[in-house]
């Protein structure tokens, strides 16, 4: 069986193995627990995190997928071969009732740079079949991926599918996995497509629920089924535009809302154990790919001020200019500079969630910027970038926008002819906002607008890229549509980002090609 072959198989749930199963019993599950499938992610040189979450019935209304409030043993292997023939690991883990019956499996000891397959047996019944990969410890080339934004009403998940397709050995995702509105509380220019679950979530149920939901969707399945992922969440996995200990709407009782969102999350994703602790989640980590890159992931929600006046897209704002506003808080801020300054890799990926470059939304005369963005928080920004120019080719990954944007970071955007610092990469989302479209009277528009931009796409899509020693290339992925299924996915834009090389490799950007 070839690779393309195996993956086809393991994401339609085929591939089991080929002795019977154990053995019915008074304590079996009688329908298969493994519904949500399986993932895993954060590679290490000897390792990476395994996660599956027991659900008999995903859309069980108390959250609990279905299963009975006993704990239950899961078994997992890991191979080198897709036919499980080679196993060289395995154990047993404690699915807890009190977790949802979520399991997270913490490997050590495994080679550098390879290809792994794992699955998980329970109660006579066996999970589909996946691959992972621990990452390399030289300077081996990565094929990965960037996605994010994906509100499950807006569209079908086709992207997540074209993605697998691609397989690449690692997959970016950052932030929006799910929507914590009521049906229809989002709409979008392509309607309903889907419906969420009953009501907002606002309980640990609530959003144990919504996870499972949308984590019932095969296409879904299929991109955690190619490769690890590295994680981090932005606003809706608790509340749109949430900021640190502030509602976005005032409702009491947010501190218990936004850690029962925070647990659900954790309980969903393939993190390790260490990221929870207690009411706060951390999911600014580093995770190095060998000596050639290495991930500097951010949280810009959790430990930021509230967004300044009022927040929204407004001009005339000053306090978004106030030198202590932070967006990432002290001991982030701490954490960031001494990851920056302290990599010896050839290239440093910022993980993040909201647009850094300057964007101004109003045509002509004056300015409008999105309060909730790093237009927000200005001083910080300008402090960020400077960080950036002394670290060896620093690129920025961001999600939220819904569209495909290609930035220069400016140490001074007012300035045409300032230097730029770092190139940005903005991945449109996966299905929020429904079909996209292409506007090219308002594309010209905000490009002229904004000229440190040199690309904007308003459809669906992701980000696909080949890193090496001395290019970042990147696809710009799009669908022309999500309301149905089966929408090819093609290039529409392309770039090639050189590597700055020697002395200059700290301190200056590339200059990218793009077509």
């Amino acid at each position: 069986m070839d690779r393309r072959a195996f993956l086809t198989a393991a994401t339609a749930g085929l591939l089991i193995p080929q002795s019977a199963p154990a053995a019915a019993s008074s304590r079996t599950l009688k329908t298969d627990p493994f519904t949500l499938g399986v993932a895993s992610g954060d590679p290490s040189t000897d390792g990476f995190v395994l996660w599956t979450r027991l659900a008999v019935n995903p859309l069980s209304g108390d959250g609990r997928g279905g299963m009975p409030s006993r704990d239950i043993d899961v078994k997992w292997q890991v191979a080198t071969d897709e036919r499980f023939s080679s196993i060289v690991r395995s154990g047993t883990a404690t699915a807890r009732a009190r977790d949802a019956h979520s399991v997270h499996v913490e490997l050590k000891g495994l080679e550098p740079g390879r290809d792994y397959f794992y699955r998980f047996r329970s109660e006579g019944r066996v999970s589909p079949a996946a691959r992972t990969r621990t990452a390399p410890a030289g300077e081996s080339p990565l094929n990965f991926a960037v996605a994010a934004c994906a509100h499950y009403e807006h569209g079908y998940y086709t992207a997540y599918r074209r993605l697998a397709e691609q397989e690449p050995e690692l997959v970016v995702f950052l932030g929006d996995y799910m929507y914590e509105y009521a049906p229809s509380g989002y709409t979008s220019l392509a309607g309903r497509v889907r419906t969420h679950t009953p009501g907002k979530c606002r309980t640990l149920a609530d959003y144990r629920l919504r996870h499972a939901q949308y984590k019932s969707d095969h296409d879904l399945q299929a991109a955690h089924a190619v490769a690890p992922w590295l994680v981090s969440f932005d606003d809706h996995e608790v509340e749109n535009n949430w900021a640190g200990h502030a509602s976005s709407t005032g409702e009491p009782g947010f501190a218990r809302r936004r850690a029962d969102a925070f647990r659900a999350y954790y309980e969903n994703m393939p993190l390790r154990r260490a990221s929870l602790q207690g009411a706060v989640l951390r999911v600014n980590r580093r995770v190095s790919w060998g000596s050639l890159a290495r991930f500097h992931l951010l949280d810009t929600r959790q430990f930021r001020d509230d967004q300044a006046c009022l927040d929204g897209v407004r001009a005339g704002c000053d306090t978004r200019l106030a030198g202590d506003r932070t967006l990432l808080g002290a001991d982030q801020w701490r954490w960031l500079e001494e990851g920056l300054n302290g990599s010896t890799t050839r290239w440093n990926l910022l993980g993040q969630q909201i647009m850094v470059a300057q964007r101004d939304f109003k045509i002509g005369p004056g300015r409008e910027v999105n309060l909730d963005s790093w237009d927000g928080y200005a001083a910080e920004r300008t402090r960020l970038l400077k960080s950036l120019a002394r670290t060896a080719n620093p690129v920025v990954l961001t999600g939220d926008a819904h569209m495909h944007h290609l930035a220069e970071l400016k140490a001074d955007f007012d300035d045409p002819e300032s230097p730029a610092v770092a190139t940005e990469l903005v991945a449109s989302s996966i299905a929020s906002d429904g079909d996209g479209y292409r506007d090219r009277t308002w594309i010209s528009e905000a490009l002229q607008e904004n000229p440190h931009f040199s690309y904007i796409d308003q459809r669906r899509g992701y980000l696909m890229a080949r890193l090496t020693r001395d290019e970042l290339a990147v696809d710009f992925r799009t669908l022309d549509y999500i309301s149905r299924k089966g929408a090819p996915a093609r290039t529409s834009h392309r770039l090639s980002l050189p590597a700055v090389t020697g002395a200059a490799a700290a301190g200056q950007a590339g200059v990218a090609r793009v077509g």
